[in-house]
């Protein structure tokens, strides 16, 4: 697979080949006069982002703007090896993201305990930026393409509390991050991601709902590129995080563990997926970006906020 690919509006994909695999994580380099970056993928992967951006004329001083659509370190892990390769780029983030990019000490320590011996090999390490590079966005933006072409972002929480999704005024692109979930091309499967600790569906639906009004032309998916049928994959979006929390409620209300609840919502759910469907590869990939037991753990967390379970129950 090619690392990049022209998708038309001088919009770029560009595979940032996260630990070594392709079609898992997706940067966009949108190339007017101010050139910008959305998503830099891993910090492992910033080597084969900036190589790509090479390819495209894209030299250190000439990036303008670096955006993130949340601080994950699959989407925004190499913020800080691209701020120093591209030193003339401002890094664009949610407010709530900020200071995680300034001082990553406590994102990655979350991380480690999450990912531990695999979080080396998967993600890297994110690197500090400086503090004066970074443009902290409130519940809207915009940021400037040139030429009278602009990214208006709108804060979209729900999968992450510092999300935001991405428009261009000239194509009518909407970059999705995570809030619409995980999307594999090859089979045309969607599968939500509804991770600990802030994913809360009324908020998630909410999300995917301002994306619907947003009337966009194109869905640019980070997890993994670019979809034209934009109403019904956001249905689709919507009606899968309804059944991953209504299986999820249902096994936490029969007193099911983790393990156990995962394995109920795997078995139910492994029907509605292509890539599940054989023991290969994309079903190994659909599950690194997507894992149940994260999706489920994200579920169990915001239904115990909201409704904590009684002294009887585990």
């Amino acid at each position: 697979m090619d690392t990049v690919r022209a998708l038309g509006g001088d919009v770029y994909e560009i595979d940032t080949r996260m630990a070594g695999y392709s079609g898992i994580t997706a940067g966009y380099l949108i190339l007017g006069s101010r050139p910008c970056l959305v998503e830099t993928g891993t910090a492992t992967s910033a080597p084969v982002v900036r190589d790509a951006l090479a390819s495209l004329g894209v030299g250190a001083g000439d990036l303008a703007t670096v955006v993130v659509t949340h601080i994950h370190l699959d989407h925004a892990g190499g913020v800080g090896d691209i701020a120093g390769m591209f030193p003339a780029a401002e890094i664009v983030v949610h407010e709530k993201g900020a200071r995680h990019l300034v001082d990553p000490s406590r994102l990655m320590a979350s991380a480690k305990m999450v990912w531990g011996d695999k979080l080396d090999v998967l993600f890297g390490s994110l690197a500090p930026t400086d503090a004066a590079r970074i443009r902290a966005l409130g519940d809207t933006g915009a940021i400037d393409l040139g030429d009278g072409r602009t990214l208006s972002s709108h804060y979209s929480p729900g999968h992450a509390k510092h999300h935001v999704g991405l428009i261009d005024s000239f194509t009518g692109d909407l970059y999705v991050g995570d809030a619409a979930g995980v999307y594999m091309p090859e089979t045309g499967d969607l599968r939500p991601a509804t991770p600990p600790p802030d994913f809360d569906l009324d908020v998630a639906l909410a999300s995917i709902a301002l994306f619907q009004d947003l009337g966009p032309e194109r869905l640019l998916f980070s997890h993994y590129g670019p979809v034209d049928d934009v109403t019904s994959i956001l249905d689709r979006s919507a009606e899968e995080l309804r059944i991953w929390v209504d299986l999820t409620k249902q096994a936490r209300s029969e007193g099911l563990d983790l393990d156990h609840a995962v394995a109920m919502v795997r078995d139910r759910t492994k029907d509605r997926y292509g890539a599940l469907q054989n023991a290969d590869e994309r079903a190994e990939h659909f599950e690194m970006l997507s894992g149940a037991p994260s999706n489920v753990a994200g579920i169990l967390h915001w239904l115990d906020r909201i409704s904590p379970p009684g002294p009887d129950h585990p």
